[in-house]
């Protein structure tokens, strides 16, 4: 059947049932608004809870005895088991199913996070912190190996970037919750605001596991919540998509240059990400800025803007069917940015604006870019794939939170640490253009529906 057919076939069904209007536009809105909340949820938890030790260690580096450098240590190990469990974990949700899987992600991840506030000494610190990164592993390869199973490439920008946006919604949202539990929890029940901050933000993934358990399809097939002819387009819209030379053994993936040079490219951009996720509120304090609501609430800024450059160029890159120049110009100004706020010469304002507009710049460019890999991927090489590129870039993580701490106790600034790591993701965002426009870009889709 042909796509011309299809469309004439979900016209009729739509008319059918009276909805007015553009009727592939409606369907796809409708499938993105019942999967696409629960995802950016899931990954607003992940971030509260991958970086609420930035909050904690205001007041339990002091608690534990910790360093900067041990800090540093910490905090990166949850990327040693994140990196080390990321491909088994997305071979095991294509071959179980979306629902379970990324539900058992979300209730174990919860119990850990939670389990934080039990720790009393740097080694539990670093173990638990390892076992939270092989818990939470898999699911940002998961949901978008899931999102790559029911939007075609022309339309997979936007709504990635509507699960995305859960990166800066969770310092958004997160920041002010954490200074606020740091501020005013504290103390309550003779127990440390540090600790009730793991223990409060531990629920809202326990939570969302088990909705996914009761409510999240597995696929196109099993969603009751469809018509036939819905399921039909669907899965007739993802046919004409279907590249035939692309890989699909899950073997070739881990063979191929392409997966590792995008999992190169996404760790330098972490480089910067994690700078301002993890030390942020710390050089809120080192700027003079005491009172954990108020970091809370200008930690939000540079996520704010974030929220807006994600929504903004993933619908671009949509609609112009144009994928490169919305990746590297992106990144390319955050990093400038990112090294001019080292020479902001002590002015608080003036850093937190560069900071923000570089963080906003480089997270825009993540939408765009993690649709590439489902250009030239499928079935069991896209889950192997996806999750290859996603754990070798969070080798990343490590290496900044540990890279800065190790630069501050020595210099007592992270100016050298964030010049290196803006000079790393101009670099590999301009290695963008060794991969042929091909791979990179999609046809577009110029209706702007």
């Amino acid at each position: 059947m042909t796509g011309s057919d299809l469309s004439l076939d979900l016209d009729g069904d739509f008319s059918r049932g009276g909805v007015a209007g553009d009727p592939v536009a409606a369907l796809y809105r409708r499938v993105a608004w019942r999967i696409a909340p629960f995802l950016c949820l899931g990954f607003l938890a992940a971030y509260v809870d991958r970086v609420n030790v930035g909050f904690a260690k205001l007041r339990m580096a002091s608690d534990l005895g910790l360093g900067e450098a041990a800090y540093g240590l910490g905090a990166g190990l949850f990327f040693i088991g994140y990196v080390l469990c990321e491909v088994p974990s997305n071979v095991v949700l294509q071959r179980v199913g979306a629902r379970f899987w990324l539900a058992r992600i979300m209730l174990t991840w919860g119990l850990l996070s939670g389990a934080m506030c039990m720790v009393h000494t740097p080694m539990s610190f670093y173990v638990l912190r390892l076992l939270l990164g092989i818990a939470e592993a898999g699911f940002m390869p998961g949901a978008l190996l899931y999102l790559s199973q029911w939007f075609p490439p022309d339309r997979r920008a936007r709504v990635t970037a509507l699960f995305m946006v859960g990166i800066p919604l969770s310092s958004v949202l997160g920041a002010p919750l954490s200074g606020f539990i740091m501020a005013h929890v504290s103390g309550v029940g003779g127990i440390a605001g540090w600790r009730w901050l793991f223990a409060i933000e531990a629920l809202p993934p326990i939570l969302l596991g088990v909705w996914a358990l009761l409510f999240l399809p597995d696929s196109i097939e099993r969603s009751a919540w469809l018509s036939g002819a819905e399921r039909q387009f669907l899965r007739g819209r993802l046919r004409e998509a279907h590249d035939d030379h692309a890989v699909s053994h899950l073997w070739a993936a881990f063979r191929d240059i392409r997966v590792w040079h995008l999992g190169l490219i996404d760790g330098s951009v972490l480089l910067g990400l994690y700078t301002v996720a993890f030390w942020f509120p710390s050089f809120l304090k080192g700027h003079g800025v005491h009172d954990p609501m108020t970091i809370g609430w200008i930690t939000t800024i540079p996520h704010l803007v974030a929220v807006c450059c994600m929504i903004l160029n993933g619908w671009h890159s949509d609609r112009s069917g144009e994928r490169r120049l919305h990746i590297v110009l992106p990144i390319v100004a955050g990093a400038v940015l990112l090294a001019c706020s080292t020479l902001a010469d002590g002015s608080l304002a003036l850093s937190v604006t560069l900071i923000a507009l570089a963080n906003g710049a480089i997270l825009g460019a993540l939408p765009p870019f993690w649709c590439i890999p489902a250009n030239f991927l499928t079935g069991p090489a896209a889950a192997a794939g996806l999750a290859i590129a996603c754990s070798f870039a969070n080798l990343a993580g490590f290496f900044a939170t540990a890279l800065i701490g190790w630069t501050i106790e020595r210099t007592h600034s992270p100016d050298l640490a964030l010049d290196i790591f803006a000079l790393s993701m101009g670099c590999a965002a301009l290695s963008l253009f060794l991969i042929p426009r091909s791979v990179v870009d999609c046809g577009g889709n110029r209706s702007g529906a």
